[in-house]
Parts: C-alpha cells; sequence; structure tokens
C-alpha cells in the first residue's frame, strides 16, 4: 500500500487520480500513526518552503519523514517534497527536513539566454545520470516531463543526480540514495511517461 503525506501543500488530488489510473491502491493521510503502515510513501507538494515546513512540524510529519528514511523505507518526493527533503532552502532562507545533503537555490534573476523566464514552466526532456534509477525503467532517455518551479535543487554530493533537464545549465531534476528518490518534476502531470514513473515506484501498471 502507498501513502500520500497530506500536509496542507497542495498537489494531492492529481496524485491520487494518476494512482488511480494505474490501478495501485493508496492511503492519503496527516497521520504518522496511520502512514507508519504504508509499504511506501509520496511526498508531494507545491507552494513555499517556509509554510510547509511549519505545517510538516504541526502534525509531526518532520520528525516521522527523518525517522522513515533513516530506516531505509521507500520515500518518493515530487516538486516541493523533492526540494524539503534536503537541508535548507533559499526560499524563505528555510531550514529544511535534511534527509539528504544540498541546497535548494532560486534560479537566476536573469538567465543570458532571454528566452528563459522563471519560473521554469512546461515540458523539458530529461538526460540520465549516474546509471539513472529503476524508476526509470521502460523510460527513453529524451522522455519530457512537466515542470513549474522557481527554485532547483543543488546537491551537496553529485552522485545523488539520477536526471537532469537543460534550463540555461544541466539542472537537477531528479536525485536518488538509497530508498529516498525525488522528481522536481511532477510525474502525475507528465501523461503516461510520468504513469509509468510511478507505477515503477508503486507496482501498478504502466499505461
Amino acid at each position: 500500500m502507498t501513502g500520500i503525506i497530506d500536509y496542507n501543500a497542495g498537489n494531492i488530488r492529481s496524485v491520487e487520480l494518476a494512482l488511480d489510473k494505474i490501478g495501485a491502491p493508496f492511503t492519503t493521510s496527516a497521520n504518522p500513526a496511520e502512514l507508519s503502515g504504508m509499504d511506501r510513501l509520496i511526498f508531494p507538494g507545491v507552494g513555499e518552503a517556509a509554510f510547509a515546513m511549519a505545517e510538516l512540524k504541526k502534525k509531526g510529519l518532520d520528525s516521522f519523514l527523518r525517522d522513515w528514511a533513516a530506516a531505509g523505507k521507500p520515500l518518493l518526493g515530487v516538486c516541493l517534497g523533492s526540494q524539503i527533503i534536503f537541508d535548507h532552502s533559499e526560499e524563505g532562507d528555510t531550514p529544511c527536513l535534511g534527509i539528504l545533503p544540498g541546497i535548494i537555490r532560486r534560479f537566476p534573476r536573469d538567465f543570458p539566454e532571454k528566452d528563459l523566464k522563471i519560473p521554469h514552466m512546461g515540458w523539458n526532456d530529461l538526460a540520465f545520470h549516474n546509471g539513472g534509477s529503476t524508476l526509470f525503467n521502460g523510460i527513453p532517455e529524451g522522455s519530457d516531463v512537466y515542470f513549474v518551479h522557481s527554485y532547483y535543487i543543488d546537491p551537496a554530493d553529485p552522485s545523488l543526480v539520477t536526471a537532469t533537464v537543460d534550463y540555461g545549465f544541466p539542472v537537477p531534476c531528479a536525485v536518488k540514495r538509497g530508498s529516498v528518490e525525488a522528481f522536481q518534476f511532477h510525474p502525475e502531470k507528465s501523461g503516461t511517461i510520468g504513469l509509468g514513473m510511478l507505477a515503477n515506484f508503486t507496482g501498478g501498471t504502466a499505461c
């Protein structure tokens, strides 16, 4: 059973619809006691880092997530959830969960390429790194996935990066260490490619 973490940071319904589509059973909850019985967790989110961290702390989900990851249980961060698993975010100068080492940085305010805007919004194609991930099984390199973000992942250890996209520079957009993985993009909004990744994580059926 897959648990979806609900902490008032949005994006929950689209993840639920995606798991319905691939036939993956799930429970959505903000209760650590209920989530502790899950086989794996999806940690989605959209919005602002400081608000999200405050909501996690209110519900006791911050320590729960740290303990979950330390126990080697499968965790998939998505969008904001991919960022606040790191040490710190420049957004609101926010201390984050510290599950993975690194900083979340704002995109440069002025790209040399004038057609590049902030936020990075829309479709972009993946380049795999460091052997990729089993979550990319059946996913061709160069596949397009959907992004909406103004801040990007800057891991302290480059070997954590499993995929990047080109947006003025190679932007890390997927990371992995042990049982913890994270996607800056939205697999639940990335068509059959994203559903395939979610199926690889949950054991559902790829469309």
